[in-house]
Protein backbone atom coordinates (compact mmCIF):
# COMPACT_ATOMS: atom_id res chain seq x y z
CA UNK A 1 0.00 0.00 0.00
CA UNK A 2 1.28 3.27 -0.55
CA UNK A 3 0.01 6.35 0.32
CA UNK A 4 -0.02 9.05 -2.16
CA UNK A 5 2.11 11.97 -1.36
CA UNK A 6 1.46 13.09 2.34
CA UNK A 7 -0.93 12.29 5.09
CA UNK A 8 -2.44 14.51 8.12
CA UNK A 9 0.60 12.83 10.18
CA UNK A 10 3.44 14.96 8.79
CA UNK A 11 4.21 18.01 10.95
CA UNK A 12 2.48 21.07 9.52
CA UNK A 13 2.64 24.49 10.62
CA UNK A 14 3.00 28.32 9.81
CA UNK A 15 5.58 27.82 7.26
CA UNK A 16 2.79 26.41 4.77
CA UNK A 17 1.63 28.40 2.64
CA UNK A 18 -2.21 27.71 0.69
CA UNK A 19 -2.32 29.09 -3.06
CA UNK A 20 -5.46 29.85 -4.15
CA UNK A 21 -7.06 30.05 -8.50
CA UNK A 22 -2.90 28.41 -9.29
CA UNK A 23 -3.34 26.67 -12.50
CA UNK A 24 0.32 26.61 -13.00
CA UNK A 25 3.49 26.10 -11.93
CA UNK A 26 5.33 27.61 -14.84
CA UNK A 27 4.47 30.55 -15.48
CA UNK A 28 2.62 33.58 -13.25
CA UNK A 29 -1.13 33.10 -12.28
CA UNK A 30 -3.13 36.46 -12.51
CA UNK A 31 -6.11 34.91 -10.55
CA UNK A 32 -4.07 33.78 -7.70
CA UNK A 33 -3.92 34.60 -4.18
CA UNK A 34 -2.01 33.06 -1.08
CA UNK A 35 -2.50 32.94 2.81
CA UNK A 36 -0.35 31.44 5.39
CA UNK A 37 -1.67 28.64 7.46
CA UNK A 38 -1.95 29.61 11.09
CA UNK A 39 -3.47 26.64 12.53
CA UNK A 40 -3.56 22.68 11.43
CA UNK A 41 -5.90 20.67 13.15
CA UNK A 42 -5.94 16.87 12.43
CA UNK A 43 -8.40 14.26 12.64
CA UNK A 44 -7.72 13.23 16.84
CA UNK A 45 -8.51 9.03 15.57
CA UNK A 46 -5.80 9.49 12.76
CA UNK A 47 -3.89 6.19 12.59
CA UNK A 48 -0.71 5.98 10.01
CA UNK A 49 -0.66 2.90 9.76
CA UNK A 50 -4.12 2.25 7.85
CA UNK A 51 -4.72 5.40 6.95
CA UNK A 52 -7.97 5.56 8.28
CA UNK A 53 -9.55 9.45 9.28
CA UNK A 54 -7.08 10.67 6.85
CA UNK A 55 -8.36 14.08 6.88
CA UNK A 56 -7.10 17.80 8.59
CA UNK A 57 -8.33 21.07 8.39
CA UNK A 58 -6.08 24.10 7.81
CA UNK A 59 -6.79 27.73 9.25
CA UNK A 60 -5.94 30.75 7.13
CA UNK A 61 -3.89 33.67 8.45
CA UNK A 62 -6.75 36.12 7.00
CA UNK A 63 -9.94 36.05 5.32
CA UNK A 64 -10.04 35.59 1.23
CA UNK A 65 -13.29 37.30 -1.30
CA UNK A 66 -14.34 34.55 -3.59
CA UNK A 67 -14.07 35.61 -7.27
CA UNK A 68 -14.80 33.77 -10.58
CA UNK A 69 -11.65 31.87 -10.16
CA UNK A 70 -11.50 30.89 -6.31
CA UNK A 71 -14.98 29.60 -5.02
CA UNK A 72 -15.41 27.28 -2.08
CA UNK A 73 -17.31 24.00 -2.63
CA UNK A 74 -19.89 21.92 -0.96
CA UNK A 75 -19.32 19.28 1.34
CA UNK A 76 -21.11 15.86 1.06
CA UNK A 77 -23.74 15.59 4.11
CA UNK A 78 -24.70 12.56 5.97
CA UNK A 79 -26.70 9.68 4.58
CA UNK A 80 -24.72 11.23 0.57
CA UNK A 81 -24.98 8.27 -1.09
CA UNK A 82 -22.01 7.45 -4.24
CA UNK A 83 -23.31 4.23 -5.97
CA UNK A 84 -20.90 2.38 -7.49
CA UNK A 85 -20.12 3.97 -11.26
CA UNK A 86 -21.18 7.57 -10.16
CA UNK A 87 -18.93 10.00 -12.05
CA UNK A 88 -16.33 12.30 -9.96
CA UNK A 89 -13.38 14.03 -11.13
CA UNK A 90 -10.07 14.07 -8.68
CA UNK A 91 -7.62 17.31 -9.07
CA UNK A 92 -4.08 17.50 -8.09
CA UNK A 93 -0.71 18.23 -8.80
CA UNK A 94 0.77 14.72 -8.41
CA UNK A 95 3.32 12.75 -11.19
CA UNK A 96 1.25 11.59 -14.44
CA UNK A 97 2.51 7.88 -14.11
CA UNK A 98 3.98 5.54 -11.66
CA UNK A 99 6.75 4.77 -13.58
CA UNK A 100 7.49 8.40 -14.06
CA UNK A 101 8.93 11.18 -11.73
CA UNK A 102 8.00 13.83 -13.60
CA UNK A 103 5.63 16.46 -11.79
CA UNK A 104 2.98 18.76 -14.39
CA UNK A 105 3.39 21.87 -15.10
CA UNK A 106 -0.13 22.43 -14.96
CA UNK A 107 -3.26 21.24 -12.61
CA UNK A 108 -4.63 18.08 -13.62
CA UNK A 109 -8.03 16.72 -13.57
CA UNK A 110 -9.52 12.80 -14.19
CA UNK A 111 -12.95 11.79 -14.62
CA UNK A 112 -13.31 8.70 -12.97
CA UNK A 113 -15.90 6.40 -11.63
CA UNK A 114 -16.62 5.64 -8.07
CA UNK A 115 -16.05 2.11 -7.23
CA UNK A 116 -17.81 0.78 -4.14
CA UNK A 117 -16.57 -0.16 -1.26
CA UNK A 118 -17.53 -4.17 -1.22
CA UNK A 119 -15.51 -4.16 -4.45
CA UNK A 120 -13.12 -2.10 -3.40
CA UNK A 121 -11.82 -3.67 -0.48
CA UNK A 122 -12.24 -7.19 -2.21
CA UNK A 123 -9.27 -5.53 -4.47
CA UNK A 124 -7.56 -4.65 -1.48
CA UNK A 125 -7.69 -7.95 0.00
CA UNK A 126 -4.44 -9.28 -0.35
CA UNK A 127 -2.72 -6.26 1.20
CA UNK A 128 -1.87 -6.69 4.88
CA UNK A 129 -2.09 -3.05 5.71
CA UNK A 130 -5.48 -1.74 3.87
CA UNK A 131 -8.33 -2.09 5.44
CA UNK A 132 -11.65 -0.21 3.45
CA UNK A 133 -13.71 1.06 6.12
CA UNK A 134 -17.05 3.40 6.33
CA UNK A 135 -14.93 7.03 6.26
CA UNK A 136 -13.40 5.72 3.61
CA UNK A 137 -14.65 5.85 -0.22
CA UNK A 138 -12.83 4.68 -3.64
CA UNK A 139 -12.55 5.66 -7.42
CA UNK A 140 -10.41 5.12 -10.37
CA UNK A 141 -9.78 2.80 -13.63
CA UNK A 142 -7.15 1.39 -15.34
CA UNK A 143 -4.66 4.05 -16.33
CA UNK A 144 -6.94 6.95 -14.99
CA UNK A 145 -6.37 8.08 -11.39
CA UNK A 146 -5.02 9.89 -8.38
CA UNK A 147 -0.77 9.16 -8.12
CA UNK A 148 1.91 10.16 -5.65
CA UNK A 149 2.04 13.68 -5.08
CA UNK A 150 -2.03 14.44 -5.23
CA UNK A 151 -3.13 13.54 -1.38
CA UNK A 152 -4.65 15.75 0.18
CA UNK A 153 -6.21 16.91 -3.43
CA UNK A 154 -10.59 16.70 -3.80
CA UNK A 155 -12.95 13.98 -5.13
CA UNK A 156 -15.46 16.21 -6.67
CA UNK A 157 -18.95 15.27 -8.27
CA UNK A 158 -21.51 16.93 -9.71
CA UNK A 159 -24.85 17.45 -9.13
CA UNK A 160 -26.98 19.55 -10.75
CA UNK A 161 -25.51 22.36 -10.65
CA UNK A 162 -23.34 22.36 -7.81
CA UNK A 163 -20.51 20.78 -7.11
CA UNK A 164 -19.69 18.40 -4.32
CA UNK A 165 -16.77 17.40 -2.27
CA UNK A 166 -17.20 13.38 -2.11
CA UNK A 167 -13.21 12.63 -0.58
CA UNK A 168 -9.84 13.76 0.18
CA UNK A 169 -7.04 12.02 -1.57
CA UNK A 170 -5.62 9.11 0.40
CA UNK A 171 -3.75 6.28 -0.41
CA UNK A 172 -3.53 3.91 -3.54
CA UNK A 173 -1.20 1.06 -4.76
CA UNK A 174 -0.16 1.47 -7.05
CA UNK A 175 -1.46 4.78 -9.11
CA UNK A 176 -4.21 4.11 -11.33
CA UNK A 177 -3.37 0.64 -12.65
CA UNK A 178 -5.13 -2.96 -10.58
CA UNK A 179 -6.68 -0.61 -7.63
CA UNK A 180 -8.85 2.26 -7.31
CA UNK A 181 -7.30 5.09 -5.47
CA UNK A 182 -8.48 5.44 -1.59
CA UNK A 183 -10.42 8.66 -0.53
CA UNK A 184 -11.14 9.92 3.13
CA UNK A 185 -14.62 9.91 2.77
CA UNK A 186 -15.97 13.51 3.64
CA UNK A 187 -19.63 12.76 4.43
CA UNK A 188 -18.47 10.62 7.88
CA UNK A 189 -16.76 13.75 9.14
CA UNK A 190 -19.45 16.35 9.30
CA UNK A 191 -20.13 16.28 12.77
CA UNK A 192 -16.16 16.60 13.59
CA UNK A 193 -15.55 19.51 10.90
CA UNK A 194 -18.61 21.35 12.21
CA UNK A 195 -17.38 21.36 15.84
CA UNK A 196 -13.87 22.66 14.40
CA UNK A 197 -14.99 25.26 12.19
CA UNK A 198 -18.17 26.54 14.49
CA UNK A 199 -19.55 29.67 13.44
CA UNK A 200 -18.39 29.40 9.91
CA UNK A 201 -20.65 28.73 7.17
CA UNK A 202 -19.88 25.65 5.37
CA UNK A 203 -22.64 24.17 3.27
CA UNK A 204 -23.35 20.60 3.74
CA UNK A 205 -25.22 18.72 0.49
CA UNK A 206 -26.36 15.17 0.71
CA UNK A 207 -25.49 14.10 -2.78
CA UNK A 208 -28.00 11.23 -4.42
CA UNK A 209 -26.81 8.83 -6.86
CA UNK A 210 -29.67 7.40 -9.68
CA UNK A 211 -30.68 3.71 -9.62
CA UNK A 212 -30.03 0.94 -7.28
CA UNK A 213 -26.89 0.46 -5.25
CA UNK A 214 -25.34 -2.66 -7.35
CA UNK A 215 -22.36 -2.50 -4.22
CA UNK A 216 -24.66 -3.69 -1.57
CA UNK A 217 -25.18 -7.29 -3.25
CA UNK A 218 -21.48 -7.81 -4.05
CA UNK A 219 -19.96 -10.79 -3.12
CA UNK A 220 -16.25 -10.98 -3.10
CA UNK A 221 -15.26 -13.78 -5.02
CA UNK A 222 -18.85 -14.96 -6.14
CA UNK A 223 -19.43 -12.19 -8.47
CA UNK A 224 -15.63 -12.25 -9.88
CA UNK A 225 -15.95 -15.22 -10.66
CA UNK A 226 -19.68 -14.80 -12.21
CA UNK A 227 -17.92 -11.84 -14.46
CA UNK A 228 -15.36 -14.71 -15.61
CA UNK A 229 -17.37 -17.42 -16.14
CA UNK A 230 -19.53 -15.13 -18.78
CA UNK A 231 -16.70 -13.69 -20.34
CA UNK A 232 -15.72 -17.46 -20.57
CA UNK A 233 -18.87 -18.61 -22.00
CA UNK A 234 -18.69 -15.88 -24.51
CA UNK A 235 -15.05 -17.00 -26.04
CA UNK A 236 -16.31 -20.53 -26.01
CA UNK A 237 -19.37 -19.07 -28.28
CA UNK A 238 -17.04 -17.23 -30.64
CA UNK A 239 -14.63 -19.98 -31.01
CA UNK A 240 -17.73 -22.46 -31.55
CA UNK A 241 -18.63 -20.44 -34.28
CA UNK A 242 -15.56 -19.77 -35.60
CA UNK A 243 -15.20 -23.51 -35.98
CA UNK A 244 -18.41 -23.82 -37.65
CA UNK A 245 -17.40 -20.94 -40.25
CA UNK A 246 -14.33 -23.05 -41.19
CA UNK A 247 -16.18 -26.53 -41.15
CA UNK A 248 -18.90 -25.24 -43.79
CA UNK A 249 -16.16 -23.20 -45.77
Amino acid sequence: MRQLGHGPGRKLGSAWTIYLGKETQSGPNVHEVSRKVSQVIVHPDYNNSYLNNDIALMKLSSVVSFTDYIKPICLAGNSSQFFNSTICWATGWGKLSNVSSTIPANLQEVRIPVIGNNQCACKYLAEEDANITDSMICAGQENKGACQGDSGGPLQCKQGSKWVQAGITSFGVPCAREFPEVYARVSEFKTWITQQVAGANVEFVRFTSNGTDQDSSFVCGVNEASTFTAELAFVVILVTVFLQHITVQ
